[in-house]
């Protein structure tokens, strides 16, 4: 059966550089959207957690997604991460996302007020009945605390038809299978976690959100069509020589590690904004050492 609604298999969660006085630096910004069309990306979030969103104003968000939706020209989707802990909020920001052109958003359930299931059907709810856009739904208790039940989930996308997916960032992968065997078989399944991508793909996941496809995006796409394609070996073994830079790529909180390789890259300058720190010069060259031993072993395969 189709999707619903298709964003693609590789979905990348994408920086927002700085320059050193920590504000947005839209020519990087330029820069690192087309580097991800080349590395095969087939949409691209904004204002997510990996772009810094609890750092980024409104504005800011609005001129990053203007920014990256005239780059990319069509080239792949654009989601807009809207979400809030405030229903309101988040209402008001999905239909601002709307109106200025996102493809689609991500919509993360509410942190620090942890909200009752019943009440976290009311938030999407709402959200879904305030736009025509496309939702992914985004589960991470590890930042929010409440962790979306596999029947919440298989609710909305049920009751709402513009809720199309879940990124699922739980490492839990019995949950996918509940999701999967509840879900409307047209609801998309999105991995969380560049390290579990495989796993979920073999319970049903359809793709991945990925921080690591900044750096081996093709790496990630060719596992995902091997193994779709039934080439499961040649799809473990891309996982296997992936798996040590996808857990390198976390060695301190995202997205300050991505930043420092794509900094060493040229992409970009190695800024984030507090309370986050920079990665000192050592860790950076460890990253590089490992992303470049990764890529010298996929060009073997």
């Amino acid at each position: 059966m189709a999707l619903r609604y298709d964003l693609g298999e590789v979905i990348t969660a994408m920086v927002t550089p700085f320059d050193k006085e920590k504000s947005v630096d839209y020519t990087s910004l330029e820069k690192i959207s087309k580097h991800l069309i080349n590395q095969s990306t087939d949409a691209i979030v904004v204002a997510g957690t990996t772009g810094e969103s609890p750092t980024l104003t409104h504005e800011e968000e609005h001129e990053i997604l203007y920014c990256v939706k005239s780059t990319v020209s069509g080239q792949c989707k654009v989601i807009m991460g809207a979400g809030s802990n405030s229903t309101d909020t988040a209402v008001a920001s999905s239909k601002k996302a709307q109106e200025l052109g996102a493809d689609a958003i991500l919509s993360v359930v509410p942190y620090y007020n942890k909200p009752s299931q019943q009440g976290l059907k009311e938030h999407f709810g709402a959200i879904a009945k305030s736009v025509d856009l496309p939702i992914i739904l985004y589960n991470i208790p590890g930042r929010s605390v409440i962790d979306m039940a596999p029947e919440t989930i298989a609710f909305l996308a049920k009751e709402y038809p513009n809720i199309v997916a879940v990124k699922q960032s739980n490492p839990n992968l019995d949950l996918i299978s509940e999701i999967r065997m509840l879900a409307p078989d047209d609801f998309a399944i999105y991995s969380g976690d560049d390290s579990l991508t495989l796993p979920m793909l073999a319970l049903g996941a359809y793709g991945v959100v990925s921080v690591a496809s900044h750096v081996v995006g093709k790496e990630i796409k060719s596992m995902i069509h091997n193994f779709k394609s039934g080439q499961v070996i040649p799809a473990s073994n891309m996982h296997k020589i992936l798996y040590p830079l996808f857990k390198k790529i976390f060695m301190a909180p995202n997205p300050t590690p991505i930043k420092a390789l794509l900094s060493k890259m040229g992409l970009m300058e190695n800024f984030v904004r507090r309370p986050l720190v920079e990665l000192d010069e050592q860790a950076r060259l460890e990253l590089l050492e490992c992303l470049n031993e990764v890529l010298s072993k996929t060009e073997n395969k």
